[in-house]
């Protein structure tokens, strides 16, 4: 019998410490091929099994094994003695493909080792002149071949072959990691990321016959920084665009490794909205700026523009006059833009620019600019189809050189004495100037914009999920527009609509981000607590920074002249929007609102909203999204958050819960000329009323509510539960009055009440139930306000259920307990800042 051949053990250990240093020779070995049919002729089965082996990653040591234990495979010692030399002749094959230099040293290996090894087996395949049968009926346990030393061996070699099978799965998991982020590749000792594009507008073909512009990733060029910054430029105006801008940034951070910096070209509302949602989001490595686009209309006014994006769709034309003049080079994209992938990947296609291209830029995917819509449809000038300025790659330094500001000018002015208008907005501009100069194109991939407006060959722009990159909402129909696959995009847009943005709240590790002052000092503040106290929820929620969507619906309105206007505040949360209509009905004047909810229950509001004939008629309410954070509901950070975002003189604290007299807007207008509120200080009482009916006729006069509560439809506001709440209103007393009274602050005096702007906040340390009004008036009263009932003036509360703030409240002993403590906590601070005018409320309270 022909002795074994020794496999070398040294070289193949060499072999697994070369691929553990270096990921690079590591091969994907997630992939699968169809299975080889062998024969049972010797020679074909080997040959076979080790060439596919040396060219097939998917054929690892697991497969060998399968084929051993099923019985196909080769029994006698001297071919379990090939088969690990095959593995190890495999492995050597795995680290192969470093370069060109040993691609034919990788050729010869491949063609000469299964060929020896072939030739060994053929020739030890046969034993005393017949050939060894390869059938396993055929070869016994029992049979002489099988001695000790042969059972010593296939032991070691299922050792040897369980070890190569937890170097693969080691592998494999390498390499899933590795896919999840761009391949590492080191260069001196930056490290940078990989694109994952490689097409180019120079030689676009279809991504496996289908998608166009995706060539193979083979190849691929470490081209951005880790920590590079990528600079990203929107324009923006008004507040449903500032509510898309959120959507897009949102699937940007999603996707990203590296830090951002947005570039924000926006009106008054959009900037106030946008800059107050990232200053309280907070995202680390994420830079904002803000530049005035009203200061931009004298550049771009003179274009008359049919484009319903109106002045503001041609603000992309003086990108390269507003931006920093030391910022190289932008991503330019519309608000409604949906990122699927990595921007980076985008990013790093500036590096394919060559010669004199400047813009980059998706081919349009409708036959707008071929000019066969209709019947004497004249558009404006283009190169072939066009190009879509949704997403644009601007590089800024060469377009100033190229004096860009002129070019576009002297072109639209000659196009503009025929065209007369421009009918897509800034699109018909860069076309024009593009079909004058070619040259300065750059053509993407058409999945960096996939156009889903009707009648687009947006279908050529992919083939799979994975092809899509960058989804274009470029139709006014947005959400409905006519699409193939629309259902799909539908659902990825709502993904990220309703996405909880503090989960994008994310370190980007390794990458050093700018200081901070908001966050160092939140910090600061965090660390002093402790962390073993048992109130400790209590008093980090003071701290806690929510973000804040100002404005979320569209809100107009001029406060009246007289400066006499006032403005109803209240906050809530989503079990109370029902309560909107109703008081939208009884009160007519401006509203501002704070209203706690999530993302998802924020795109219900919306959807709510403007369902509701009632709420759209109303351009007066102001609804402030604060999102949910935390384990409480920050009842006074919201009453502050609608108190500061009130544009008029005055203001009337109520909850959401009471419904307004009919006519208290006009009535309270009135009352604060007669009791001189602007030269004064007075807080007006509104009496509160209650009814435990969910259906009530509601009074429309003093004289009727009057007759209800005689008659038990109505009563004092929690007179049966917590009667010092508004026992100092002094009912008995407004029965009759028919001229306003003064009364005095007693303990835990709670009313609701109209006051100036300029009146103190709510103390953000009362969160969920309890004493959060109740610190407030106490304040006031430091502040030596006077405390005036009106006399005709009056709300009522509607029944509803117990919130979950009070159910904690009274089921939770700890919760009671803290709130004792923040209580006590509060009147020590007020004895600070009031000094002794303010001892009598820890002698009322110890009364009481």
């Amino acid at each position: 019998m022909r002795s074994p051949i020794p496999v070398n053990v040294q070289s193949e250990t060499r072999a697994r410490r070369d691929r553990q240093q270096d990921p690079r020779l590591a091969v994907n070995l997630s992939r699968s091929s169809k299975a080889n049919v062998f024969t049972f002729s010797p020679g074909t089965l080997l040959c076979n099994r080790y060439l596919l082996f040396a060219f097939s990653s998917a054929r690892s040591a697991t497969e060998i094994r399968n084929y051993y234990e099923g019985g196909r495979g080769l029994h006698a010692p001297d071919r379990e003695t090939a088969l690990a030399l095959g593995i190890a002749t495999s492995e050597r094959m795995l680290g192969i493909c470093r370069g060109r230099r040993k691609f034919l040293a990788a050729s010869l290996t491949l063609l000469c080792i299964p060929a020896i090894t072939w030739l060994y087996l053929f020739a030890g395949s046969f034993e005393d002149g017949k050939p060894v049968s390869l059938s396993p009926l055929e070869s016994q346990p029992h049979s002489p071949r099988y001695t000790a030393s042969s059972q010593r061996e296939r032991e070691s070699l299922e050792v040897r072959v369980r070890e190569v099978e937890e170097e693969n799965r080691a592998l494999r998991r390498q390499l899933s990691l590795a896919q999840g982020r761009a391949p590492a590749h080191r260069r001196g000792n930056h490290s940078k990321t990989y694109s994952m594009e490689e097409g180019t507008g120079d030689s676009e073909n279809l991504r496996a016959g289908i998608v166009a512009g995706n060539s193979s990733e083979c190849g691929q060029q470490p081209v951005v920084e880790k920590c590079e910054t990528i600079h990203v430029a929107i324009v923006c105006a008004g507040y449903n665009a500032s509510r898309d801008v959120v959507t897009l940034v949102k699937s940007v951070l999603f996707h990203r490794r590296n830090p951002l910096h947005f570039h924000l070209i926006a009106d008054s509302i959009a900037e106030q909205i946008l800059a107050t949602l990232f200053q309280t989001w907070m995202v680390p490595a994420v830079r904002v700026d803000f530049y005035n686009a009203d200061e931009l209309k004298s550049e771009v006014s003179w274009i008359p523009n049919k484009h319903y994006s109106g002045i503001y769709g041609l603000m992309k034309l003086v990108l390269t006059k507003t931006l920093p003049p030391n910022l190289e080079r932008v991503i330019v994209l519309d608000t409604d833009i949906t990122f699927a992938t990595d921007i980076a990947e985008l990013w790093a296609v500036f590096h394919k620019f060559k010669g004199q291209q400047v813009l980059g830029l998706v081919e349009n995917q409708s036959d707008w600019y071929l000019g066969n819509l209709w019947k004497n449809h004249r558009p404006w000038p283009a190169l072939g189809r066009g190009y879509n300025t949704g997403v644009i790659l601007l590089l800024l330094d060469k377009l100033r050189k190229m004096k860009w500001e002129q070019m576009w000018r002297l072109t639209a002015e000659r196009e503009l004495m025929g065209m007369l208008s421009t009918s897509l907005a800034d699109q018909d501009i860069f076309n024009a100037v593009i079909k004058q100069n070619p040259f300065l194109v750059h053509k993407l991939p058409c999945f960096w914009n996939v156009q889903l407006s009707d009648h687009t060959r947006s279908e050529q722009c992919y083939r799979d999920v994975s092809d899509l990159k960058v989804i274009h909402w470029n139709s006014p129909k947005k959400l409905r527009v006519k699409n193939k696959h629309v259902e799909f995009f539908r659902n990825l847009y709502l993904t990220f609509l309703e996405y909880d943005g503090n989960l994008l709240r994310r370190e980007l590790f390794g990458c050093p981000s700018e200081a901070d002052v908001n966050s160092e000092n939140l910090q600061k503040q965090l660390s002093e607590l402790d962390e073993d106290d048992l109130c400790y929820e209590f008093r980090r929620e003071r701290f806690t920074v929510h973000r804040t969507h100002l404005y979320f619906l569209h809100y107009e309105y001029e406060p009246a002249s007289d400066h006499t206007d006032v403005t109803l505040v209240a906050q809530l949360s989503m079990d109370r929007l029902q309560m909107l209509e109703a008081i939208c009905k009884h009160w007519e004047g401006p509203i501002s609102l704070a209203l706690y909810l999530s993302d998802a229950e924020a795109q219900q509001f919306l959807r709510y909203a403007q369902g509701s004939e009632v709420l759209m008629s109303r351009h007066n309410v102001a609804y402030h999204i604060v999102y949910k954070e935390g384990q409480f509901y920050p009842v006074n950070l919201l009453r502050n958050v609608a108190m500061k975002h009130v544009g008029t003189p005055y203001m009337f604290l109520s909850d959401i819960d009471f419904l307004p007299m009919y006519g208290l807007y006009e009535y309270l207008r009135k009352s604060v000329i007669q009791l001189d509120l602007a030269n004064t200080k007075k807080a007006m009482i509104v009496p509160a009323f209650e009814t435990l009916r969910y259906r009530l006729s509601f009074p429309k006069s003093k004289a009727e509510l009057l007759s209800m509560l005689d008659m038990g439809t109505l009563f004092t506001f929690r007179y049966h539960v917590w009667t010092k709440g508004h026992a100092p209103t002094n009912f008995a007393k407004w029965r009759t009055a028919t001229t306003p009274y003064r009364v005095e602050w007693e303990a835990d005096f709670e009313p609701y009440v109209v006051v100036r702007r300029d009146c103190p906040e709510y103390d953000r340390r009362f969160v969920g139930f309890g004493w959060n009004k109740v610190a407030h008036i106490m304040e006031l009263d430091a502040q030596e306000y006077e405390f005036i009932v009106l006399p005709n003036a009056y709300m009522i509360h509607m029944p509803h259920a117990p919130s979950f703030d009070i159910t904690k409240f009274r089921s939770n002993k700890q919760y009671r307990i803290c709130l004792k403590t923040l209580k006590e906590e509060f009147q020590q601070d007020m004895s600070r800042r009031y000094g002794f005018a303010a001892l009598k409320y820890l002698t009322a309270e110890n009364n009481s």
